[in-house]
């Protein structure tokens, strides 16, 4: 097998997140959930460890069904108001009185604790071969999460055998942010509820867009 192709190079990428603290697993492809475009375990374990109050609230009023509440709820708000504001600003639930806050932006200053604690509850993950749609089987290479929302994307081509154009070419032809035949939007794609930016990569250059 060259050592040339794609896939060793998705694997270095990998390696090199997990080294620096990302989660990663190569199985966990599975828990992403299509409908939502979320990797709803993620989001669940960041409110219950950065928010356990509003988690229990959540919880108490929903039960088991709660986790695929809150992941309706964020896909909804995240279509309405955009990714960039729903990381700066969190959402609303109904029995909440603040906003649920779906990250922590590191603090300029190291002196609050609390702050200090919940920016370390941040789940950071990469996740490959990401099956992104419910109307067919077409894979992103890699997926990049904040607890649990798709922040980038990444489809990776070996400058042996193919360029950074062939990645670019791919997501023009093949990764459009909505499903035609329905005119529907694929939610991890479309702005502005998908993820900020994407990227096409190659061992030797890098290109990026904010909006397919």
């Amino acid at each position: 097998m060259s050592i040339h192709k794609e896939i060793h190079l998705e694997d270095e990428i990998c390696a090199d997140l997990g080294a620096a603290g990302w989660l990663y697993d190569p199985a966990n492809a599975g828990s992403y959930e299509r409908t939502q475009a979320l990797f709803v375990d993620d989001t669940v374990a960041w409110i219950k460890a950065s928010q356990p109050k509003a988690w229990d609230t959540i919880a108490g009023s929903h039960g088991a069904a709660a986790p695929k509440i809150v992941a309706e709820r964020l896909r909804k708000t995240l279509d309405s108001q955009g990714t960039l504001a729903v990381l700066r600003q969190g959402f609303e639930m109904i029995g909440l009185k603040h906003p649920i806050a779906l990250c922590q932006f590191k603090p300029a200053l190291a002196m609050n604790a609390d702050l200090q604690a919940r920016y370390a509850a941040n789940r950071v993950r990469v996740v490959r071969q990401v099956h992104y749609s419910v109307h067919h089987e077409n894979s992103l290479d890699l997926v990049l999460f904040v607890n649990g929302i798709p922040v980038a994307t990444a489809e990776l081509k070996s400058h042996y055998t193919q360029g950074v154009q062939d990645a670019v070419y791919q997501y023009k032809t093949d990764r459009e942010p909505f499903f035609k035949p329905k005119n529907v939007a694929e939610p991890l794609l479309a702005f502005p509820g998908g993820a900020l930016v994407h990227f096409a990569v190659s061992n030797a250059a890098a290109e990026m867009t904010t909006r397919l």
